[in-house]
């Protein structure tokens, strides 16, 4: 490995580990970013309603077991079904997204990605076809399922503590994941929180 691998590993490596400046420093930025994605997910709400409510909702949603939602398995989760369901996933977004970010812009990256697939393929496989999903909650339980799991493959007591602490602060909606409400994608919100996980094992960083 060259210097500049060296090096890169070695600050990835100290901005892992609680405590140090390199840790808040990441936070900072990954928080920053966080703060500045989120609002693009407002805009695109907007012009939904410029439109007429639910225009890019029925464009790129997942209609379950259709071919004409299939593309909603990547332009779904920066939809959303009015203000109060896009109100009701900003923060919680933020605070899952800054800590996820934290860890490596590209792990970051690539975890969504995978996040996105295996909710967004699965609503598409086993989600009632009569509906048409949309929201970034699959994500969100991704990102918490991301967190959690890197507590235990990569030993890290932080982020079971950051998973302990929002799952406290939003413990009404984990229950979410069971089909208890007929207007809420179970489904999504179950696979993405698996996908966290995987994504957690495939893309842990190496001793």
């Amino acid at each position: 490995m060259g210097y500049g691998g060296w090096a890169a590993d070695a600050r990835a490596d100290e901005s892992s580990r609680f405590g140090t400046e390199a840790f808040y420093a990441a936070l900072g930025r990954a928080f920053v970013t966080m703060c500045a994605i989120v609002p693009v997910l407002f805009l695109i709400e907007a012009i939904d309603v410029a439109l007429g409510p639910g225009t890019l909702d029925l464009a790129g949603g997942i209609i379950p077991r259709s071919g004409e939602g299939i593309d909603g398995i990547f332009f779904s989760p920066f939809l959303h079904d009015g203000w109060d369901h896009l109100y009701g996933n900003a923060v919680p977004l933020i605070l899952l997204g800054t800590f996820v970010l934290a860890g490596g812009v590209r792990r970051a990256i690539w975890s969504t990605v995978l996040i996105i697939a295996v909710s967004g393929v699965g609503v598409w496989f086993i989600g009632d076809p009569q509906t048409v999903v949309v929201g970034a909650s699959g994500v969100i339980f991704g990102y918490l399922g991301l967190i959690f799991a890197r507590g235990l493959v990569e030993r890290s007591w932080w982020h079971f503590a950051v998973a302990g602490f929002i799952g406290l602060l939003y413990w009404y909606q984990l229950f979410n994941v069971l089909p208890t409400d007929q207007r809420i994608s179970w489904q999504g919100h179950l696979l993405g929180l698996v996908g966290g996980v995987v994504a957690a094992v495939v893309f842990r960083r190496k001793a």
